[in-house]
Protein backbone atom coordinates (compact mmCIF):
# COMPACT_ATOMS: atom_id res chain seq x y z
CA UNK A 1 0.00 0.00 0.00
CA UNK A 2 1.38 3.10 -0.88
CA UNK A 3 1.35 6.33 1.12
CA UNK A 4 1.00 9.30 -0.79
CA UNK A 5 1.69 12.98 0.34
CA UNK A 6 1.16 15.44 -2.20
CA UNK A 7 -0.37 15.98 -5.44
CA UNK A 8 2.34 15.42 -7.65
CA UNK A 9 3.13 11.72 -5.57
CA UNK A 10 -0.74 10.89 -5.91
CA UNK A 11 -0.85 11.85 -9.20
CA UNK A 12 2.59 9.71 -10.18
CA UNK A 13 0.60 7.13 -8.53
CA UNK A 14 -2.81 7.46 -10.63
CA UNK A 15 -1.39 7.30 -13.85
CA UNK A 16 0.70 4.06 -13.37
CA UNK A 17 -2.39 2.64 -12.83
CA UNK A 18 -3.98 0.54 -15.50
CA UNK A 19 -8.05 0.51 -15.56
CA UNK A 20 -10.26 2.39 -13.27
CA UNK A 21 -9.54 3.60 -9.52
CA UNK A 22 -12.55 3.90 -6.93
CA UNK A 23 -11.60 6.49 -4.44
CA UNK A 24 -13.03 7.26 -1.00
CA UNK A 25 -12.36 10.35 0.51
CA UNK A 26 -12.83 9.70 4.29
CA UNK A 27 -11.68 12.06 7.24
CA UNK A 28 -9.97 9.09 9.22
CA UNK A 29 -11.16 7.52 12.22
CA UNK A 30 -12.33 5.02 10.41
CA UNK A 31 -15.05 2.45 10.95
CA UNK A 32 -17.10 -0.09 9.29
CA UNK A 33 -19.44 2.27 7.60
CA UNK A 34 -15.94 4.04 6.07
CA UNK A 35 -14.68 0.11 5.47
CA UNK A 36 -17.88 -0.86 3.38
CA UNK A 37 -17.34 2.16 1.08
CA UNK A 38 -13.71 0.71 0.79
CA UNK A 39 -14.81 -2.63 0.11
CA UNK A 40 -17.60 -1.50 -2.67
CA UNK A 41 -14.06 0.38 -4.51
CA UNK A 42 -11.77 -2.56 -4.06
CA UNK A 43 -14.39 -4.95 -5.67
CA UNK A 44 -15.50 -2.46 -8.97
CA UNK A 45 -12.02 -1.19 -9.49
CA UNK A 46 -8.58 -2.28 -10.73
CA UNK A 47 -7.38 -0.49 -7.58
CA UNK A 48 -8.29 1.82 -5.30
CA UNK A 49 -7.43 5.18 -3.34
CA UNK A 50 -8.18 6.56 0.28
CA UNK A 51 -7.98 9.94 1.20
CA UNK A 52 -7.36 10.63 4.94
CA UNK A 53 -7.99 14.55 5.98
CA UNK A 54 -9.75 16.18 8.63
CA UNK A 55 -10.64 19.62 6.53
CA UNK A 56 -10.47 22.74 8.32
CA UNK A 57 -12.60 24.80 5.60
CA UNK A 58 -15.81 22.46 6.94
CA UNK A 59 -15.33 23.10 10.61
CA UNK A 60 -16.76 26.31 11.80
CA UNK A 61 -15.78 28.72 14.65
CA UNK A 62 -16.30 26.47 18.08
CA UNK A 63 -17.10 23.39 16.61
CA UNK A 64 -14.59 20.17 16.83
CA UNK A 65 -11.82 20.56 14.20
CA UNK A 66 -9.12 20.22 17.16
CA UNK A 67 -10.42 17.33 19.13
CA UNK A 68 -11.78 16.07 15.71
CA UNK A 69 -10.82 11.88 16.49
CA UNK A 70 -7.69 10.83 15.00
CA UNK A 71 -5.76 7.47 15.18
CA UNK A 72 -3.98 7.32 11.41
CA UNK A 73 -1.84 4.26 12.41
CA UNK A 74 -5.09 2.34 13.18
CA UNK A 75 -6.80 3.99 9.89
CA UNK A 76 -3.53 3.02 8.23
CA UNK A 77 -4.03 -0.35 9.34
CA UNK A 78 -7.43 -0.70 8.72
CA UNK A 79 -6.86 0.06 5.16
CA UNK A 80 -3.96 -2.38 4.36
CA UNK A 81 -5.86 -5.29 5.74
CA UNK A 82 -8.45 -4.12 3.45
CA UNK A 83 -6.19 -4.29 0.42
CA UNK A 84 -6.24 -0.70 -0.52
CA UNK A 85 -4.06 0.22 -3.44
CA UNK A 86 -2.70 3.50 -2.18
CA UNK A 87 -3.46 6.12 0.73
CA UNK A 88 -3.61 10.07 0.44
CA UNK A 89 -2.49 11.49 3.27
CA UNK A 90 -1.51 15.54 2.67
CA UNK A 91 -1.64 18.48 5.04
CA UNK A 92 -3.27 21.61 5.62
CA UNK A 93 -0.34 23.20 4.00
CA UNK A 94 -0.50 20.90 1.14
CA UNK A 95 -4.17 21.20 0.42
CA UNK A 96 -4.25 25.48 1.35
CA UNK A 97 -1.06 26.76 0.84
CA UNK A 98 -0.02 29.83 1.51
CA UNK A 99 -2.42 32.63 -0.32
CA UNK A 100 -4.88 30.08 -1.49
CA UNK A 101 -8.02 32.21 -2.11
CA UNK A 102 -10.07 29.62 -4.33
CA UNK A 103 -13.58 27.83 -2.93
CA UNK A 104 -16.65 26.02 -4.30
CA UNK A 105 -19.59 27.52 -3.78
CA UNK A 106 -22.85 25.34 -4.33
CA UNK A 107 -25.96 27.23 -4.07
CA UNK A 108 -29.89 26.22 -3.65
CA UNK A 109 -29.20 22.67 -1.84
CA UNK A 110 -26.52 24.10 0.36
CA UNK A 111 -29.28 26.75 1.63
CA UNK A 112 -31.13 24.56 3.99
CA UNK A 113 -30.75 21.70 6.48
CA UNK A 114 -26.74 21.51 7.75
CA UNK A 115 -26.43 24.36 4.67
CA UNK A 116 -28.45 26.74 7.22
CA UNK A 117 -27.52 25.05 10.67
CA UNK A 118 -23.54 25.31 9.80
CA UNK A 119 -22.86 28.16 7.49
CA UNK A 120 -19.66 27.34 4.93
CA UNK A 121 -19.81 24.14 5.96
CA UNK A 122 -20.32 22.73 2.36
CA UNK A 123 -18.17 25.61 0.82
CA UNK A 124 -15.09 23.32 2.27
CA UNK A 125 -16.83 19.94 1.57
CA UNK A 126 -17.15 21.02 -1.99
CA UNK A 127 -13.74 22.62 -2.30
CA UNK A 128 -11.69 19.73 -0.63
CA UNK A 129 -13.90 16.88 -2.72
CA UNK A 130 -13.20 18.97 -5.75
CA UNK A 131 -9.49 19.19 -5.15
CA UNK A 132 -9.05 15.73 -4.30
CA UNK A 133 -11.29 14.51 -7.41
CA UNK A 134 -9.00 16.77 -9.54
CA UNK A 135 -5.75 14.77 -7.77
CA UNK A 136 -6.81 11.11 -7.90
CA UNK A 137 -9.05 11.23 -10.90
CA UNK A 138 -10.96 8.29 -10.09
CA UNK A 139 -13.57 6.62 -12.15
CA UNK A 140 -15.84 6.62 -9.47
CA UNK A 141 -16.05 8.23 -5.97
CA UNK A 142 -17.90 6.33 -2.55
CA UNK A 143 -19.92 8.10 -0.15
CA UNK A 144 -22.26 7.30 2.39
CA UNK A 145 -26.18 7.69 2.28
CA UNK A 146 -25.97 8.77 5.89
CA UNK A 147 -24.58 12.40 4.95
CA UNK A 148 -27.94 13.04 2.76
CA UNK A 149 -27.23 16.82 2.31
CA UNK A 150 -23.71 15.96 1.72
CA UNK A 151 -24.28 13.44 -0.44
CA UNK A 152 -26.47 15.64 -2.79
CA UNK A 153 -24.28 18.50 -2.43
CA UNK A 154 -20.85 16.37 -4.23
CA UNK A 155 -23.69 15.28 -6.80
CA UNK A 156 -24.95 18.85 -7.84
CA UNK A 157 -21.28 19.79 -7.81
CA UNK A 158 -20.32 16.66 -10.30
CA UNK A 159 -22.99 17.50 -12.38
CA UNK A 160 -22.95 21.20 -13.08
CA UNK A 161 -19.23 21.49 -13.24
CA UNK A 162 -18.95 18.07 -15.80
CA UNK A 163 -16.90 16.30 -13.68
CA UNK A 164 -16.21 12.50 -15.43
CA UNK A 165 -16.34 11.16 -11.80
CA UNK A 166 -19.23 8.74 -11.15
CA UNK A 167 -20.20 9.70 -7.54
CA UNK A 168 -21.48 6.29 -5.99
CA UNK A 169 -23.71 6.79 -2.95
CA UNK A 170 -23.62 3.72 -0.36
CA UNK A 171 -26.11 1.71 2.04
CA UNK A 172 -25.90 3.51 5.62
CA UNK A 173 -24.15 0.77 7.95
CA UNK A 174 -25.79 0.70 11.36
CA UNK A 175 -24.31 -0.58 14.86
CA UNK A 176 -26.87 -4.03 15.66
CA UNK A 177 -29.03 -1.11 17.58
CA UNK A 178 -29.78 0.72 14.69
CA UNK A 179 -27.58 4.13 15.41
CA UNK A 180 -25.75 4.98 12.28
CA UNK A 181 -22.02 4.75 12.43
CA UNK A 182 -19.65 7.88 13.14
CA UNK A 183 -16.82 9.09 14.05
CA UNK A 184 -18.05 11.36 16.11
CA UNK A 185 -20.04 8.74 18.26
CA UNK A 186 -17.44 8.55 20.56
CA UNK A 187 -18.55 11.69 22.17
CA UNK A 188 -21.47 9.95 23.36
CA UNK A 189 -21.47 9.40 26.86
CA UNK A 190 -22.69 5.89 27.84
CA UNK A 191 -26.15 6.92 28.60
CA UNK A 192 -26.40 9.14 25.85
CA UNK A 193 -24.89 6.28 24.04
CA UNK A 194 -28.11 4.34 25.23
CA UNK A 195 -30.07 6.68 24.28
CA UNK A 196 -28.79 7.46 20.53
CA UNK A 197 -30.26 4.57 18.81
CA UNK A 198 -34.51 6.53 19.54
CA UNK A 199 -33.64 8.60 16.13
CA UNK A 200 -33.73 5.10 14.52
CA UNK A 201 -36.33 3.61 16.13
CA UNK A 202 -38.05 7.51 14.89
CA UNK A 203 -36.85 6.94 11.53
CA UNK A 204 -38.76 3.63 11.22
CA UNK A 205 -41.82 4.38 12.84
CA UNK A 206 -42.23 7.00 9.98
CA UNK A 207 -40.99 4.61 7.28
CA UNK A 208 -43.75 2.42 8.67
CA UNK A 209 -46.47 4.46 8.37
CA UNK A 210 -45.33 5.25 4.77
CA UNK A 211 -45.32 1.70 4.07
CA UNK A 212 -48.67 1.38 4.95
CA UNK A 213 -49.84 4.13 2.94
CA UNK A 214 -49.45 7.31 4.76
CA UNK A 215 -48.42 10.32 2.26
CA UNK A 216 -48.42 13.44 4.74
CA UNK A 217 -45.74 15.21 5.24
CA UNK A 218 -46.77 16.80 8.37
CA UNK A 219 -48.31 13.07 9.66
CA UNK A 220 -44.48 11.50 9.26
CA UNK A 221 -42.77 14.37 10.49
CA UNK A 222 -44.53 14.39 13.74
CA UNK A 223 -44.12 10.32 14.14
CA UNK A 224 -40.48 10.96 14.58
CA UNK A 225 -40.78 13.77 16.55
CA UNK A 226 -43.33 12.12 19.09
CA UNK A 227 -40.85 8.89 19.29
CA UNK A 228 -37.42 11.66 19.99
CA UNK A 229 -39.83 13.63 22.40
CA UNK A 230 -40.20 10.70 24.52
CA UNK A 231 -37.10 11.09 25.71
CA UNK A 232 -34.77 13.39 27.69
CA UNK A 233 -31.28 13.27 26.57
CA UNK A 234 -31.26 14.19 22.75
CA UNK A 235 -32.90 17.07 21.65
CA UNK A 236 -33.78 17.89 18.17
CA UNK A 237 -32.43 20.19 16.16
CA UNK A 238 -34.44 19.77 12.84
CA UNK A 239 -36.92 17.42 11.21
CA UNK A 240 -36.77 17.87 7.61
CA UNK A 241 -39.16 16.12 4.88
CA UNK A 242 -37.62 17.03 1.18
CA UNK A 243 -37.71 16.81 -2.43
CA UNK A 244 -34.65 14.10 -2.76
CA UNK A 245 -32.87 15.55 -5.51
CA UNK A 246 -33.03 19.72 -4.26
CA UNK A 247 -33.98 19.41 -0.61
CA UNK A 248 -36.79 21.85 -0.88
CA UNK A 249 -38.70 20.78 2.16
CA UNK A 250 -42.26 19.01 0.87
CA UNK A 251 -46.01 20.28 2.32
CA UNK A 252 -48.73 18.31 1.75
CA UNK A 253 -48.76 14.98 0.00
CA UNK A 254 -45.55 12.96 -0.78
CA UNK A 255 -45.41 12.26 -4.08
CA UNK A 256 -42.25 12.26 -5.27
CA UNK A 257 -38.76 10.52 -4.20
CA UNK A 258 -38.14 12.08 -1.30
CA UNK A 259 -35.67 12.16 2.02
CA UNK A 260 -36.50 12.44 5.64
CA UNK A 261 -33.84 13.50 7.88
CA UNK A 262 -33.34 14.53 10.83
CA UNK A 263 -30.29 16.30 13.87
CA UNK A 264 -30.66 15.35 17.42
CA UNK A 265 -28.07 16.65 19.96
CA UNK A 266 -26.82 14.63 22.85
CA UNK A 267 -24.90 16.90 24.72
CA UNK A 268 -22.51 18.97 22.52
CA UNK A 269 -22.60 16.03 19.94
CA UNK A 270 -24.72 16.35 16.41
CA UNK A 271 -25.74 12.93 15.49
CA UNK A 272 -27.41 12.87 12.03
CA UNK A 273 -29.63 10.33 10.59
CA UNK A 274 -31.91 10.09 7.13
CA UNK A 275 -34.33 7.93 5.34
CA UNK A 276 -35.29 8.06 1.91
CA UNK A 277 -38.70 7.86 0.90
CA UNK A 278 -39.25 5.98 -2.19
CA UNK A 279 -42.75 3.54 -3.67
CA UNK A 280 -39.94 0.54 -2.67
CA UNK A 281 -39.04 0.32 0.50
CA UNK A 282 -36.11 2.39 1.85
CA UNK A 283 -33.03 1.35 2.59
CA UNK A 284 -31.81 1.14 6.45
CA UNK A 285 -28.16 -0.01 6.06
CA UNK A 286 -26.63 -2.89 7.21
CA UNK A 287 -25.70 -4.00 10.31
CA UNK A 288 -22.14 -4.40 10.62
CA UNK A 289 -21.17 -7.49 12.16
Amino acid sequence: MEILATPTEARAWRHAVRGDVGFVPTMGYLHQGHLALVRRALSENAATAVSIFVNPAQFGPGEDFERYPRDEERDLRLLRECGVDAVYLPTPAVIYPPGYQTYVTVEQVTRMLEGAARPGHFRGVATVVLKLLNTIEPQRAYFGRKDAQQLRVIRRMARDLDLACEIVPCDIVREPDGLAMSSRNVYLTPPEREAAPVIHRALRAAMDQFSAGERDASTLKRAVETIIAGQHLGETEYISLADDDTLEELDGLVQREAVLSIVVRFGATRLLDNIELTPEPARFGQVAD
